[in-house]
């Protein structure tokens, strides 16, 4: 059984007991928490698709961490200016574990 929940402005396919890295989410390590965006559930070949999403189906997820990416590194340059600039960035994620769909 898997769902396409939308979490935080993007989809994902989740399945119970897989590990997602998804964007910062409000809550403490070992909280769980609800996502009633379900837009897709999949049954062993039942698919019943929503409009927009599936009414009484919820993923239930447990917050594991919440962890930084990778460094990203923005270079900003004006060639003949003698303009550079660096900028570097690292997004907040949250690891969470997919408990159950329901």
């Amino acid at each position: 059984m898997y769902a396409i929940v939308e979490i935080a402005g993007q989809q994902f396919k989740a399945e119970p007991g897989k590990k997602l890295y998804v964007h910062r989410l409000a809550g403490n390590e070992g909280d769980t928490v609800t996502f009633d965006k379900v837009l897709l559930t999949d049954n062993n070949g039942n698919v019943s698709v929503g409009t927009p999403v599936v009414n009484g189906v919820n993923v239930k997820a447990k917050i594991l961490a919440h962890i930084k990416g990778d460094k990203t590194l923005v270079f900003k340059k004006k060639r003949r200016k003698g303009y550079k600039k660096t900028y570097g960035h690292r997004q907040s994620y949250t690891q969470i574990e997919i408990e159950s769909i329901g």
